[in-house]
């Protein structure tokens, strides 16, 4: 059951990344689920520690561990645009 809610909490997290960063024109529900959960593992390394979080990888969907996840979602994006099209969006 867990896996279920990590891959639609997964899937929320990278359609609202490609919300914040307007590429929601450009990329499917898979791509979203993708974004989601490879952002939160972005997410857990980057900005877990910070925070004192886990993600929602580690199965914790805390609010915390929310942002954390959302947060590298948004980098990971930040990161493929620049790679993509030289600009950050």
């Amino acid at each position: 059951m867990n896996f279920i809610i990590w891959i639609v909490v997964g899937g929320l997290l990278g359609w609202a990344a490609s919300v914040i960063m307007k590429t929601e024109e450009q990329q499917g529900i898979v791509l979203n689920v993708a974004v989601g959960t490879v952002g939160a593992l972005v997410g857990g390394w980057l900005l877990a520690p910070l925070f004192g979080t886990g993600t929602i990888n580690q199965n914790d969907f805390s609010l915390g561990a929310l942002v954390v996840s959302l947060l590298g979602a948004v980098i990971l994006l930040a990161v493929v645009n620049l790679v993509r099209k030289g600009v950050p969006r």
